[in-house]
């Protein structure tokens, strides 16, 4: 009677130990296994990790149309993955890799809330392309609708490189007949953002001197 319950009681100890084990092995994997950059890749700063989930969420943006709504959220994915608390390696932030002089320009200080508030980045961007087709008015009246290197030049093309390199770049590309192409730190030039984000409506968009978040 005594023996059969040792034999019981043994394996159920021995069993316990094993799922511990098992259990601390996989806890210590997925920890070290389950936070990523915002390249997915490896972590970097605590702001910035992101979760095995949230990596494998990560899709093909969905087709929005060719409204302005087409066009922010095409530019957000190409941005950050259309990620609003992300921070890269050079300190831009949020979805659209806002950086923090362009943030100053348009009044946000609080770059802690800034990352939590997916609202006022919205806001932000929507402001920055108004503000962008204020100083860049007159260069959209005299280029768009024609060639630079061999494609056409679009509304929503210069405000996408006026987002990337800023206005004055943009300004040069345009005068120079596209000799002089400004690049970002990653590589992405005022030319390729020019016709990747071609042809969208921002005719919703008011040029605005003093844009308001």
């Amino acid at each position: 009677m005594i023996k059969p319950l040792r034999i019981k009681k043994t394996t159920l100890i021995l069993g316990l130990v094993i799922v511990t084990i098992l259990s601390s092995s996989f806890s210590k994997k997925e920890n070290s296994s389950s936070i990523y950059d915002e390249n997915c890749v490896r972590p970097t700063q605590l702001s910035t990790v992101l979760t095995l989930e949230e990596c494998e969420r990560i899709i093909n943006v969905p087709f929005t149309g060719s409204s302005f709504i087409g066009f922010k959220e095409a530019v957000g994915f190409k941005e950050s993955r259309n990620r609003y608390h992300i921070v890269n390696k050079f300190g831009y932030m949020g979805k659209y890799q806002f950086g923090k002089s362009t943030l100053r320009r348009l009044k946000i200080y609080n770059v802690e809330n800034f990352l939590r508030n997916p609202e006022q980045q919205e806001r932000a961007f929507m402001a920055l392309c108004s503000l962008n087709k204020h100083i860049l008015r007159n260069d959209i009246k005299r280029s768009v609708g024609k060639k630079i290197n061999g494609f056409e030049i679009t509304e929503s093309g210069i405000l996408a490189a006026a987002h990337l390199g800023g206005a004055g770049n943009v300004k040069k590309f345009l005068r120079s007949g596209g000799n002089t192409n400004f690049s970002d730190a990653f590589g992405s030039s005022i030319q390729y953002y020019m016709k990747k984000f071609s042809g969208f409506d921002v005719s919703s968009i008011e040029a605005s001197k003093n844009p308001l978040i």
